[in-house]
């Protein structure tokens, strides 16, 4: 997968698509981001415990 990353990169820089290189580039940052919030949100969660729910 980074691989792919490495490639799509390359290409832009090449083609000098400067605008769109930064594009992607804040476009990775914020996946990264709330990449970071979910796992934020989980931790208490899964440091705590599942509690089971009752039927």
């Amino acid at each position: 997968m980074q691989k792919f990353f490495r490639i799509i990169r390359k290409k832009l820089i090449e083609k000098d698509n400067v605008r769109k290189y930064l594009l992607y580039a804040i476009g990775e940052i914020v996946l990264v981001v709330i990449g970071i919030l979910i796992a934020e949100n989980l931790a208490p969660t899964l440091k705590g415990g599942f509690s089971k729910l009752e039927l």
